[in-house]
């Protein structure tokens, strides 16, 4: 069987191997194996003196996402089985489901306090599925229960070694990291997760006007920057445009009728006629 990036058919095999050796035969006395198939006999003896009644009992279906584990006097039959219908021993054999498919919950949200001292309220989503139905039934008694309570104190735990900066810039970092742990804490109940989201990141009131005072602040120091690079940019143009009209002063003129042209165009009832300083020179010398 190829192995996959995670690793899961290596797990899955070595929590197999590890079950075999669990439920294996030689620890058992004679007397444990002979009472076993006696009840056996007896049990197969009352399906043939019931048949054809007692074939609804005996028959099982399982789903095409699912996987059926048979405990037979409490001990497991040769791992999972199906899809498809599996032949159950009635009083004898034990039939329990497991569904395969990908399950997602969400983690209530959570109040913890950050590496710089923040109390923030915090929430996921876990998504997981079972690779490994025989693990998952005989190693823990409610593997659902179980992940979700140690996703819940992963994330606590996660968050109390993050600043809010980190915590906010690095969302999908932190999501993968607590995959990673999830994973390793919960591969041994047979247990994949696959994923893990961040949902939402609750502050405080007050944190949240300070952070938004900071920012207008911010944008208004950038709007001063942006008004004075133009003011210094537009003066240099203006010094350049004085330079080249000092070469003629008729340029100067030109742009004298330009600006009238200019105010007439508007139809405003007050027209304004600059003089040339150089007509008044000489009454300013009187």
């Amino acid at each position: 069987m190829p192995l996959n990036k995670t690793g899961v058919d290596t797990d899955e095999e070595a929590a197999q191997e590890r079950v075999n050796e669990d439920t294996g035969v030689d620890g058992l006395s004679c007397v444990s194996v002979c009472c076993g198939m006696l009840l056996t006999i007896i049990s197969t003896l009352l399906i043939i003196a019931t048949f054809p009644l007692s074939i609804w009992t005996c028959l099982k279906i399982v789903a095409e996402y699912e996987r059926a584990v048979i405990f037979r006097l409490g001990r497991i039959v040769s791992g999972a089985k199906g899809p498809g219908i599996l032949w159950v021993i009635p009083c004898v054999d034990t039939f329990r489901k497991v569904d395969m498919r990908t399950v997602s919950f969400n983690i209530p949200p959570q109040e913890v306090l950050t590496k710089d001292s923040v109390t923030i309220m915090v929430d996921a989503v876990v998504y997981y599925r079972v690779f490994n139905p025989v693990v998952n039934l005989t190693q823990v008694e409610d593997a659902n229960l179980a992940t979700q309570m140690i996703a819940q104190t992963t994330l606590r735990n996660m968050l109390g070694t993050k600043s809010l900066a980190e915590l906010l810039m690095d969302r999908e970092e932190m999501a993968e990291q607590m995959e990673e742990v999830l994973y390793d804490a919960s591969k041994h109940w047979g247990i994949k997760v696959e994923r893990v989201e961040l949902k939402d990141v609750k502050l405080p009131q007050s944190l949240q006007r300070a952070m938004a005072a900071e920012a207008e602040a911010s944008r208004e120091a950038r709007a001063k920057v942006i008004a004075a690079e133009g003011e210094m940019k537009a003066s240099r143009a203006l010094k350049e445009a004085a330079q080249v009209m000092s070469e003629s002063p008729a340029a100067l003129q030109l742009r004298y009728l330009q600006t009238l042209s200019e105010i007439a165009g508007e139809k405003n009832s007050t027209v304004i006629f600059p003089i040339p300083l150089d007509m008044m020179g000489a009454f300013m010398r009187k």
